[in-house]
């Protein structure tokens, strides 16, 4: 279910065959001529010509070649060579951009550099250099990595530049539609298809997705949000007070929150603007949130149902808020807040008549920044917090090889956010829990696996390594399994 695989050919070495290697393939999606099968065809003609026994095999489909991360199949491969179990003295690989498109080349060159240390050579089979160290090798394998990384930076670019064009265009790129809007699914003649529901995606190129106006009842309340707040001078959590009492829930039937309202009252799409680029993450870098002058904004896309003049009120009272307070100030309101409550939190700032918690965020970049230079220390174990986010990253970045790998298999696989449930071929329902390996003084390991209260049909457990990141094994466990609260 992993993104790699690990097979050992069985057999013993016949006398004609001078070494044993092992073949590492990687399929992007860029091209078909990349397929594993192809480049695995062309690594044994290469083997079979200098008589190499191809004992084993590492693969990675479907996998970016930017970096390391989540490619299971080139970790799996270093970890055997660098441990020393490795039973084979020769790794063979398509081309170097098979290796890696890594954006910094010496990246590349250090994993080959393990690999040599530990007596396993690296060959390139459809290269025209042979690997052997010369001068010549050598240059021509920096510009080999060179181009490959240079490779992934114009494809970013061209990506970039065709998801610019599609929003000029007026269409959808990912995301939720938000309360009181759907997503519409149209053709290459613009022509409507079919509505998506949550988690439905789009298969063909050629297809688009808009937002289109919800449910009446759903407009309706938008609508009223924005009167409360414009006309009548009501603050966020205020609104939600109102329409929880009046028994009307906000998406997937959940209660109004503070941040649910202040989502729709900044939301440009209520007023027909298509916006993209609020955030950034190029090449497998870090996530960033870009200035509005970097901001897309494509007006009149969608079909609104918020005059635009009473989101233009709404938003200078919300700028007006934000602005209105300097840093001194909101340290200062955030220092009363604690010494009236004892303690602070997310919750309870929103709670109370401060600036909300995301605008604290925004002005400190953290909240622990802001608690820090008042002088407040959480009293949790923020080390375990930090766990807990690599837990949610690990957890994404294996949901997305789940799906990826489905697609090549030809199955069905959608992911409901909200729920935390995956979609089996529109009828099986599974999700995935991970299990922190837990060692004890005496050199063993335990895992514990905690189930959340609903049972899906069925529950994937990942066990991790020590390192919390590599799979050690899958457990796949059916409903009736799972009735216990907690399993060792």
């Amino acid at each position: 279910m992993g993104s790699s695989n690990c097979n050992t050919a069985s057999g013993p070495d016949t006398p004609q065959q001078s070494a044993r290697a092992a073949q590492y393939v990687r399929m992007s999606t860029e091209s078909q001529c990349y397929s594993t099968a192809n480049q695995a065809d062309a690594i044994k003609a290469y083997a079979t010509a200098r008589d190499y026994a191809l004992v084993r095999t590492y693969a990675d489909e479907g996998r970016s070649g930017l970096t390391l991360d989540r490619r299971d199949g080139l970790r799996q491969l270093l970890a055997d060579v660098t441990a020393g179990q490795a039973d084979f003295s020769v790794i063979l690989v398509y081309d170097v951009s098979r290796w890696g498109r890594f954006q910094d080349t010496d990246e590349s060159a250090y994993y080959e550099y393990l690999c040599k240390r530990a007596g396993v050579r690296v060959e390139y089979c459809a290269e025209l250099f042979e690997n052997d160290g010369s001068l010549s090798s050598d240059i021509q394998k920096i510009l080999k990595r060179k181009m490959a990384a240079e490779y992934s930076r114009e494809l970013s670019v061209k990506t970039f530049a065709g998801q610019c064009r599609q929003i000029e265009l007026g269409f959808r790129q990912g995301g939720t539609a938000g309360y009181g809007l759907r997503r519409e699914l149209l053709d290459a003649s613009r022509q409507t298809k079919a509505s998506l529901d949550r988690g439905d995606q789009k298969y063909l190129k050629s297809d688009h997705v808009i937002l289109v106006p919800g449910p009446a009842i759903e407009v309706k309340v938008v609508r009223r949000i924005f009167k409360l707040f414009t006309d009548h001078g009501k603050n966020e959590r205020e609104i939600a007070a109102i329409l929880n009492a009046q028994g009307i829930c906000a998406e997937l039937g959940r209660k109004w929150t503070r941040n649910a309202v202040n989502g729709v009252l900044e939301g440009e799409k209520y007023v027909g603007s298509n916006t993209w680029n609020r955030s950034s993450q190029k090449l497998r870098g870090k996530c960033v949130q870009n200035p509005r002058s970097l901001w897309m904004r494509v007006p009149d896309a969608f079909c609104a149902i918020v005059d635009q003049r009473k989101f233009e009120k709404a938003r200078n009272i919300l700028l007006d808020r934000r602005t209105r307070f300097s840093t001194d100030v909101m340290l200062e309101m955030l220092r009363k807040l604690l010494e009236k409550q004892g303690r602070l939190s997310r919750r309870c700032i929103d709670a109370n008549d401060l600036p909300d918690s995301s605008t604290y965020t925004r002005k400190f970049g953290t909240l622990r920044k802001a608690y820090s230079l008042i002088g407040y220390t959480q009293d949790v174990d923020l080390t375990f917090l930090d766990w807990v986010k690599q837990m949610r990253l690990r957890s994404a970045q294996m949901l997305a090889e789940i799906l990826e790998r489905g697609k090549i298999v030809g199955a069905d696989l959608t992911f409901d956010r909200d729920s935390g449930l995956l979609t089996v071929n529109g009828e099986i329902s599974a999700r995935l829990i991970l299990s922190r390996c837990i060692e004890k003084s005496g050199g063993t390991r335990r895992w514990v696996i905690r189930f959340p209260a609903a049972s899906p049909d069925l529950t994937i457990v990942a066990r991790l390594e020590p390192d919390d990141y590599t799979v050690l094994d899958y457990f796949l466990l059916p409903s009736a399994f799972v009735r216990m609260k907690k399993l060792r």
